[in-house]
């Protein structure tokens, strides 16, 4: 994508989600959006772009610690209860409790009953924030395993990245396939009608953040302050279905 083509699309857009947070903070909705996505999926980057011209007053990016022994012998949901918006405010999970169906079931930090359980409650769980009148919006990034490996690799070489460096990183590739069938079970399982998973192709950064924003202002804001704003490119982002999972739009 031309850069000054994206640069102007992004400033359209950015305006935009200042009419959404204005409109949201006048009318006191509560807006949750959720990234999740395999590591170095773009999850940090987009989120930067959404929330650049927000008020930092009534905006939360919310990126979680591990929990602590306490947190541990918690409800699993209970610390991110704590985190989600009141009325007029915006909240960006950059990562959430989708860690027990994905992270957690690969390195084996929970026991298989509390991913089942887990993944048996949440869609409950999200169904009763909706009624409470939250509105919920659910992006999974996905990339494709030579992408993630070039950016594991410039992520280790740059300095200017060097918190985005995990452990977890090292295994990333090496446990491929079984991070895909965390996926596939939780994109199958999770997805709902009151919360439905938008999925990403975010090989291309640009494409990929554009299309989050264009999906993710209807679904936040009315028909006025959308005006103008393109329709989302099915090819980069679309609402899970089951066929997704074998007709080559999700990497495998």
């Amino acid at each position: 994508m031309n850069n000054d083509a994206y640069d102007a699309e992004l400033r359209q857009l950015q305006i935009a989600m200042i009419g959404a947070q204005k409109a949201a903070i006048k009318e006191g909705r509560k807006v949750l959006v959720i990234f999740e996505g395999r590591d170095a999926a773009g999850k940090d980057g987009s989120i930067a772009r959404i929330v650049a011209p927000l008020s930092r007053r009534e905006t939360r990016v919310v990126a979680l610690p591990k929990p602590s022994d306490r947190e541990r012998s918690q409800w699993f949901l209970q610390r991110y209860v704590a985190h989600l918006p009141a009325a007029g405010e915006f909240a960006l999970f950059n990562r959430s409790w989708y860690n027990r169906a994905g992270v957690e079931k690969v390195m084996g930090f929970s026991e298989p009953e509390e991913q089942e359980e887990f993944l048996r409650d949440v869609p409950a769980f999200e169904r009763m924030l909706v009624d409470s009148g939250m509105k919920v919006v659910k992006f999974w990034l996905d990339i494709s395993r030579e992408e993630q490996a070039k950016r594991l690799e410039a992520r280790r070489k740059d300095p200017l990245k060097a918190f985005k460096i995990s452990p977890l990183d090292d295994v990333a590739q090496a446990r491929w396939d079984d991070y895909t069938a965390a996926r596939d079970e939780m994109l199958r399982r999770t997805h709902s009608e009151e919360a439905p998973w938008i999925c990403v192709r975010a090989d291309h950064k640009k494409p990929a953040r554009l299309n989050i924003l264009r999906w993710l202002l209807p679904a936040v804001a009315s028909a006025k302050v959308c005006k103008g704003v393109e329709k989302p490119d099915s090819s980069v982002v679309f609402r899970f279905e089951m066929d997704a999972l074998g007709d080559g739009r999700l990497a495998r």
